[in-house]
This record gives structure tokens, sequence and C-alpha cells, in this order.
């Protein structure tokens, strides 16, 4: 670093040849330096972003000042400030004054989250962490038989790049598909193809971005990753609260976000089916000032007391943007999706998907077209259905033994449950730390959002094991933890 002095509030930070530890994510910032004049200050708050997120900035790291950071990079002390600024005001850092600017220690909980991403570890003796689906069940004959044909018949011209939105072929079948089984008003030239959910939530973050929001709100508890993929479009997001019935609309007024992101269907993680009054008055909310109601339908087809509720975007297809994948159904793997959006942002949502990446994988979309067309993804629900269904009965009835006085809530639904085990169990952190000891891995509700949570409330998923290793991991819990 150089020795261009300190701002009065900000001591010395030392610089990347001190072997400190934001030394490490120092590459991370370059790009700012290079970046278009213009785009400097977004570039270096997403860089700082990244270096917080991963980990490459720990939690309560001393940051360098404002003015010895901009030496160094070479571009104005006005623009470092307002980083810093930014990113305090996000959370990813806190400032003190005449302390300095550290990395803040609430991004503790990304770690974790980070770690949902990773390849699954094959080390515990029983893993109930939620998100994956059982990947046996994939249907390998049909999808090879689905991609014979396709080869065969597929002409060379349509090789080429794709249209950015997707194979017609293949939006006319989506849009069969979602308004037969989700009640969506799906209109093909509508209909995004897209590389899973997480891919539609980034074009809707650049698209939102570029109207000037700043803010979208999440549910809290909810997906760890939405926050994660707003933010990199450079929008935050604002923690929302949920009651019995859904997302809670009072905090949400009060908020002054105009866009929400929702699971209605089945909330993530807290298992939630959003009631009809919700649903009226979360669409009223959209409509009373022209704002977006962002519909995560992430396992909407896996009920399993009822037929499944339909979907939000039905109810006004002009103010709900809709996204899905079959990374529940078939495997994440495919990184195949699907975002309906309403007209109004229909021209912009098709611009980003083309500059970003010129469409998805021609072969793909076809083999996915054909496997729907045929009935053979129907009938993979169904199979799925089945399976889940029996899983998650092995595991209420294994719960109610081995922990007498169990309360599973939420509709029964998706690919996991959450547990409320009796106190005698806890405290929650005795319990982590006495299953992770016997090599069963489980995840706490308190660890996806921010309120703070009392007792032990875990997230626990089944769709990836059999009914018998649901038993046995459960009864190996019970052990670990009986005194």
């Amino acid at each position: 670093m150089t020795s261009s002095g300190t701002n009065h509030s900000e001591p010395a930070g030392p610089g990347p040849s001190d072997g400190a530890p934001w030394a490490a994510a120092w590459e991370l910032l370059l790009p700012a330096a290079s970046a278009p004049a213009r785009a400097r200050g977004r570039t270096l708050q997403a860089a700082l972003r990244e270096a917080v997120r991963t980990g490459r900035l720990a939690p309560g790291t001393r940051l360098p000042s404002s003015r010895e950071l901009a030496a160094d990079l070479g571009v104005s002390r006005g623009l470092v400030t307002e980083a810093y600024e930014q990113l305090t005001a996000e959370g990813y850092l806190r400032s003190d004054r005449g302390a300095g600017t550290w990395v803040g220690d609430a991004v503790r909980a990304a770690g974790p989250r980070a770690r949902d991403l990773a390849p699954r570890s094959s080390g515990a003796r029983a893993d109930f962490v939620p998100g994956t689906p059982d990947l046996s069940l994939f249907p390998r004959t049909a999808w090879a038989a689905a991609h014979r044909g396709v080869l065969a018949e597929l002409p060379h011209h349509a090789l080429g790049y794709p249209d950015p939105r997707g194979l017609p072929r293949l939006r006319i079948a989506l849009a069969e598909l979602l308004a037969r089984r989700r009640g969506v008003v799906a209109d093909p030239e509508r209909i995004v193809v897209v590389s899973g959910v997480a891919q539609a939530m980034a074009l809707l973050g650049f698209v939102l971005h570029a109207r000037g929001l700043r803010t979208v709100g999440v549910e809290d508890p909810g997906s760890p990753e939405h926050g994660a993929l707003y933010a990199s479009a450079g929008i935050g997001t604002v923690p929302l609260p949920l009651d019995g019935e859904g997302l809670a609309v009072g905090p949400l007024k009060a908020s002054g976000v105009r866009a929400v992101v929702t699971t209605p269907a089945h909330q993530f993680p807290t298992g939630i089916a959003c009631s009809a009054r919700r649903r009226a008055e979360l669409l009223d909310w959209a409509r009373s000032l022209d704002g977006l109601v962002i519909e995560d339908d992430y396992d909407g087809d896996f009920r399993y007391d009822r037929a499944p509720v339909g979907a939000l975007q039905g109810l006004d297809p002009g103010h709900v943007a809709y996204t899905g994948s079959v990374s529940k159904s078939l495997a994440p793997g495919l990184r195949l999706g699907w975002l309906l959006v309403p007209a109004s942002l229909s021209e912009e949502v098709v611009e980003r998907k083309r500059t970003m990446d010129l469409g998805n994988p021609v072969v793909d979309q076809a083999l996915l077209a054909r496997f729907l067309e045929r009935g053979d993804y129907d009938r993979q629900l169904r199979r799925c259905q089945r399976a889940y269904r029996e899983r998650r009965d092995a595991l209420v009835a294994a719960l109610a033994s081995h922990f007498p006085g169990t309360e599973v809530s939420g509709v029964a639904a998706g690919l996991h449950a959450i547990a409320a085990l009796p106190g005698r169990y806890g405290p929650l952190d005795r319990f982590l730390e006495r299953t992770r000891a016997a090599g069963v891995a489980v995840r706490p509700l308190a660890q996806y959002g921010t309120a703070v949570e009392d007792g032990l409330r875990l997230v626990l998923g089944y769709a990836h094991l059999s009914p018998a290793r649901i038993r046995d991991g459960v009864a190996l819990m019970a052990d670990a933890v009986r005194d």
C-alpha cells in the first residue's frame, strides 16, 4: 500500500504485500480499476460483495482506508467511500467512527450458505440436508430414447444460434404443461427458457436494476440464494417476515420495495402454503404501486395431501413473474428452467438473455420438448410423487417413534419437512454438536433467516434418502442426543 495518509476516522490498513487477511481478495478488486469510468463504482461494489460472500474477506477483517484503497486502485476516493457506504447499508460491512471499516459479523451465515452449492459430502452417515432430489430416479432409459429421437429428427439449420427466448417447440410444450398442471396463464411468446431458477432471478435482477430499482423483498426465513443472486445484479434485499398465511403484507407495505420474491405454493423452508386471502392481498399490493411479485415455484408439483395449489401468476399475469425448473423433478445438473414474465418486461428480459449467453443449448431444449410432448415428463412426476410421499411418511413416523412429541409443520409437500423437537433434546448448539459428531448432517431453521429462533426446529430433507435410510438416520440422531 501507499503511505498517502489516512482518513481521520479510518486508521491505515495493511496492504496486500503485508499478508493481511484481506490480501487474498485483492485480485477481485482489480477489475474496478480497468472498468469504464461509469461502471467503476458498480464493479468495485460487486467485487467487494463477492469477496465477502465467498469468504475471501472473513468477518472481522479490517479494510484499508478509503484514501489508501483509492490510491492503490487508481480510482477516486469518493468512489471507494460510496462503495463502503453502500455495502455498510447492505450489511456486508460495518463502520465504527474512529475505528475504520470492517467486514460485518452478520455475514458469518454466508459460509454455510455457500457450502449448500458444493457437491454433497459422502462422509456423513446420515445426510438430511435439504435441496437435492433422488438422482437415482432420473429416467435414463426414456431420456436416452428421447435424445436419439431428437438427433435423428433435428434438421441441420436448427443447430444454429437459437431464439434467445428458447425453441418455439419447447415454449409451446411448456405453455401447455404449465397451464394444465399449475394454472399458469402461459403465452409461449412470453416464456423464456433459462438455465434454472438461478438464471431467471439474475435476469430479473438486471432488468429491475436497469429500471432503477435497488432493493427487492425476500422471505425471512427463505432461500439463502435469493439474496446472493440479486446482489450479483447490484440489487440489495430486504428480509420480510412470514405469518401463518404466508408473506406478511404489513411489513411488505412498510418496507418500500416495489418487487418481492415469494414461494407461495410451498414456502421454503417453513412449508407454509400461502392462503387465498394472502394471495389476494399480495396482488392488491402489487397493483397499488405497479409492483412485481416474483413467484419461485420450486416444487409446486409435489403436494401429497391434495391436488397442488395453482400458481399465483394465474390470478394476475400482468404483475407476477413466474419461474420454475426441472431441478427437483429430473435433475439440477440439466440446468433447464423457464421464466414467464409480464408483457411489460418481456422485451428487456429477452434482450438481457441474448447478451448473457445467446440462448440455451438447442439439443437440450429439443430433448426436453420431446420429453414433454410424449408424456414422459408427466410419468416422471407421478413416479417422484409416489416415492417422495412414501419418504415423507417414513420421516414423520420415525420422528414420532424416536423423538416423541415432535411436531412436523407445513403442508405435506415438497422435498423437506420442518420438525420442531421437544426442548428436552436441546439446547440447539448442543444438539447440533452431538449430531455432527455422530455423522448426522442436519440444518436448523435458524440458518435460513435473520430472525432469532428459540427451540429445536430443523429443516430435514428426505427426498434423496430411501425409507430405510431415513429410519436409520433418525435412529442414529436419537442415539446421538440421548442423555
